[in-house]
């Protein structure tokens, strides 16, 4: 029996060194996934930062003048003011030069805006559209009953795109419905 007893721990101690050697080959295995699954998340993070920073150039390229185009409008909005306070001067009105003169405003107006379009900054087209906020700033409601409540029907002041970024909403006047007077007076009960 001995003998036997020595077969079964011959046989366990053999089977035991395998599960180890399994065992062992197994932690390396799983170290070895673990080591690719580590490099490849780092491999994707690396990608991710190389793409933003890509972004980042270009978008500094692209949007690097946003402050200096935004604070160019300001030449463009005194020159339009400039002209219509010409115009409507009673004296200046007399000057028999005054027609000239506005006629060079108008042209360093439109330099000024060919200017603006060759760096991609384009007037927002507001007369008739629908109101949008993401270009549009109201200002005011006005009662109009031939447009669509939200139309707007006022440009008080131009808004401007750099590319597709906004870089100044346009202040308009939107339409709203007329009220009547008895919807009004409807109202004022309800309130009561």
């Amino acid at each position: 029996m001995s003998e036997n007893n020595e077969k079964n721990i011959k046989k366990t101690g053999k089977s035991q060194d395998t599960s180890d050697e399994k065992k062992e080959e197994l932690t390396v295995e799983q170290k070895l996934k673990e080591s690719e699954n580590k490099l490849l998340r780092s491999l994707a993070e690396i990608e991710n930062q190389r793409r933003r920073f890509e972004k980042e150039i270009k978008d500094a390229f692209e949007f690097g003048s946003f402050n200096f185009a935004k604070e160019s409008l300001a030449i463009l909005d005194n020159l339009d003011r400039a002209k219509n306070a010409i115009k409507n001067d009673e004296v200046l009105k007399k000057n028999k030069d005054l027609d000239r003169f506005l006629e060079n405003i108008s042209i360093i107006e439109k330099d000024l805006v060919t200017i603006f379009e060759r760096n991609r900054i384009t007037k927002i087209n507001t007369k008739g559209k629908k109101f949008d906020p993401n270009l549009h700033q109201a200002m005011t409601e006005i009662e109009d009953e031939n447009s669509e409540a939200g139309t707007i029907v006022q440009e008080i002041q131009c808004g401007y795109m750099l590319g597709e970024r906004l870089l100044r909403p346009a202040l308009v006047g939107v339409s709203k419905k007329k009220i009547s007077k008895n919807e009004e007076k409807g109202e004022k009960k309800d309130k009561n």
